[in-house]
């Protein structure tokens, strides 16, 4: 199977992490193993890295790109949300570097067949561990309208989320929606002709982004990573955080931000004026977005958000 996958920011991300010789880094989100190769090659002889990836195609696929480092490599089929977890099963105390890159692979989309791809004709699951949780199809059939609205408007931003959502339901009525093509459909026949017209984008990307996070509990897991900053880090490790979703980023921002704790400006009358100082150092005051170059070679790297921070203590 060709497993492609272009490492998005890939220079902004090793500035960030600022991986060197010895240290240990974790890199999340396998996916391509890009970022894991160009990470083992900076942490040298000495270092180690650790692979997680809840997708078993992206575990076996980096499994053979990175067989070069030899036992400097350790894999694990997990979610990067139980990483404290991972790290404890192997005797790790904590991380130099810590890598997260939340958006999807151009093997799940092209040769996964598991439906996230709304140009294909295959079965409609999403799952990116086949093992757990209930497929988009089985999620589909058991909701009701309002629940598949407010998922696709929350979600997938989707400004016609109630219209769509409505049109879903009756379908499914009639018979049970199971393949990416019949959904996509379903959602084209839904969206104004007008709407579609002016969109830069497929009128079923947003629904299909939607099922996805609802599927996998991206947000659910993403909040239970956050949750537990700084304890994978060692003091002065960094972690990066790719985004592709407005809610991702706000979630990263205010998590880091919260961790930072930033003196007070304007204190109320009896608080002191500034606070001790936080855990984290947030090195990305602004969000980073790729360069016009990047996108022009790489399109789904368009949407991309980084942001990243240091621990203090």
């Amino acid at each position: 199977m060709a497993y492609r996958h272009v490492p998005v920011m890939r220079r902004e991300v090793l500035a960030y992490l600022d991986c060197r010789p010895g240290q240990t880094v974790v890199d999340g989100t396998l996916g391509g193993a890009g970022h894991a190769r160009e990470i083992c090659e900076r942490i040298g002889p000495g270092g180690r890295l650790i692979g997680i990836d809840q997708d078993p195609e992206a575990v076996a696929h980096a499994r053979s790109v990175l067989a070069p480092f030899g036992e400097r490599v350790q894999l694990v089929q997990e979610n990067f949300a139980n990483m404290a977890e991972v790290l404890s099963r192997l005797g790790v105390g904590g991380a130099d570097g810590i890598l997260l890159d939340l958006g999807l692979s151009l093997n799940q989309l092209e040769n996964s067949g598991r439906g996230f791809s709304f140009q294909r004709e295959e079965p409609l699951d999403m799952r990116m561990d086949p093992r757990t949780g209930e497929s988009a199809a089985e999620l589909i059939a058991r909701l009701e309208e309002r629940e598949l609205e407010r998922i696709f408007r929350d979600f997938g931003e989707e400004r016609h989320a109630r219209a769509i959502a409505r049109r879903l339901a009756a379908e499914q009525r009639r018979r049970p929606v199971r393949t990416s093509a019949e959904l996509s459909r379903i959602v084209c026949a839904a969206v104004p002709r007008a709407n579609a017209g002016r969109s830069r984008i497929h009128p079923a990307t947003r629904v299909f982004m939607a099922l996805r996070i609802a599927v996998n509990r991206e947000l659910e897991r993403l909040e239970a990573f956050l949750e537990a900053l700084p304890r994978p880090l060692n003091p002065g490790g960094r972690v990066c955080i790719l985004s592709f979703h407005s809610l991702e980023d706000r979630m990263v921002k205010q998590q880091f931000k919260a961790l930072a704790q930033e003196p007070r400006r304007d204190p109320w009358p009896g608080e002191p004026a500034t606070q001790p100082g936080g855990t984290l150092r947030v090195l990305t005051r602004k969000v980073v977005r790729p360069g016009p170059d990047e996108v022009a070679q790489n399109p789904m790297a368009r949407s991309t958000r980084l942001r990243a921070a240091e621990r203090l203590r």
